[in-house]
């Protein structure tokens, strides 16, 4: 579904901020996309997307490569960033419709669609208010329904835990359990590892733009957890015992 080949992009034309990174994400993956700060996970996430161009290597979703076709690439994907940035002069319901008219959904498809989500996510009452009003995590939300209307058949999704409350995160994972089983490939990228361990079958481990560990989830951690797997590779560079 996602296929990453060698790919490297720089902002300055000097220093690669990912370099030769190569990945595939099938059908039904729970992909986690974990490292520090600056290691270059939200750099690899737009340019899955299409909204940073890379120097070298390619990018196909479900075989569509993002340079070559990006509005056909577009259609299949979802994508929601860490801090959605949202029209806050609509109404919740407003927003939604927009997003499924530039996806051509049909009158009965997204009255479906958005009547399911938002029960099942508790906004269904705020659905007419202005998006102004939304705290961060019903932001968070409305952005994941919008992301959802369309059934996507990849969806991205950087930090998509932030600013939810427990209750909200546990609805969030069961979601996309329903997804994975209908075939849609999810790849985020995460600080939470306990969660990322927990229902994520892939993972992959990035460090200064590099991709040091991927594979399996049972199989990177073995009788580890991801975390203590996760500083011991941080150890390793420092040349420490963790």
């Amino acid at each position: 579904m996602l296929e990453i080949k060698n790919v490297y992009k720089s902002y300055d034309g000097k220093k690669d901020a990912i370099k030769d990174i190569s990945l595939d994400i099938e059908n039904g993956d729970i992909f986690a996309f974990i490292g520090h700060n600056g290691a270059g996970k939200t750099t690899l996430i737009k340019c899955i997307v299409g909204l940073l161009d890379f120097e070298k290597g390619s990018i196909k979703i479900d075989g569509i490569d993002i340079k070559e076709r990006p509005i056909d690439a577009k259609k299949i994907l979802a994508y929601i960033p860490d801090n959605p940035n949202i029209y806050e002069s609509m109404s919740g319901i407003k927003y939604l419709n927009f997003i499924s008219d530039a996806f051509s959904l049909s009158s009965d498809e997204r009255k479906e669609k958005i009547e399911y989500y938002s029960n099942f996510l508790d906004l269904n009452n705020k659905l007419g208010d202005k998006i102004s009003t939304y705290s961060h995590g019903m932001k968070q939300k409305l952005a994941i329904i919008g992301a959802l209307i369309h059934s996507p058949k990849l969806l991205v999704l950087d930090e998509p835990f932030v600013g939810l409350d427990p209750e909200a995160s546990f609805k969030i994972k069961n979601v996309f359990k329903e997804l994975t089983e209908k075939g849609t490939a999810i790849f985020f990228s995460t600080h939470v590892l306990d969660t990322a361990e927990k229902i994520c079958n892939k993972v992959g481990i990035i460090r200064h733009g590099e991709v040091i560990k991927c594979g399996d989830m049972q199989i990177i951690k073995k009788d580890e957890s991801l975390e203590e797997v996760f500083l011991e590779l941080l150890g390793e560079e420092n040349g420490q015992d963790i």
